[in-house]
């Protein structure tokens, strides 16, 4: 088993079935721009086609343009203002904001802009047990050298 799997199910109590992660877990992992908190996947709780976290983008800070390569994504808006500029070329843009669920179809290209004063935070369930190891790096103006989306902290 490798060592992230373990740090990960270090916050999991199982219960004959049923498993849990307490208070939402530890915030303690990223991956482009956003804070995760330790939620339920296939890397914790043997999950084989969902995983659900949540996420915090901080105020003024971009995740990156990028593809869901064959998993859906849902997202409920806790707290803040998210602008998603979306389509071929990021051509189209939407804005939510608190209270507000959010459905992503697999393979479009998206940008997450959190445009509010205060950190957005967000439940984003996945169709996919592994988190976010298909996302693909999309064409984007805003990625600083278009440095890979791929570098994350899984500890």
């Amino acid at each position: 088993m490798s060592e992230k799997r373990q740090d990960l199910m270090a916050y999991v109590e199982g219960h004959d079935g049923v498993l849990v992660v307490r208070g939402g877990g530890a915030e303690n992992r990223s991956w482009n721009g956003i804070r995760y908190k330790t939620g339920l996947s296939g890397k914790n709780v043997g999950s084989v086609g969902l995983s659900m976290n949540l996420a915090r983008v901080p105020p003024g800070a971009i995740a990156y343009a990028h593809i869901h390569d064959g998993f859906e994504v849902m997202l409920f808006i806790l707290q803040g203002r998210v602008r998603h500029d979306f389509g071929p070329d990021l051509n189209y843009s939407i804005e939510n904001e608190a209270g507000d669920f959010i459905y992503i179809e697999p393979g479009v290209p998206h940008e997450v802009f959190n445009i509010g004063d205060e950190p957005l935070i967000a439940v984003v369930a996945r169709s996919a047990a592994d988190e976010w190891d298909r996302i693909v790096d999309y064409p984007s103006k805003h990625r600083p050298n278009q440095a890979s989306s791929q570098e994350r902290i899984d500890t």
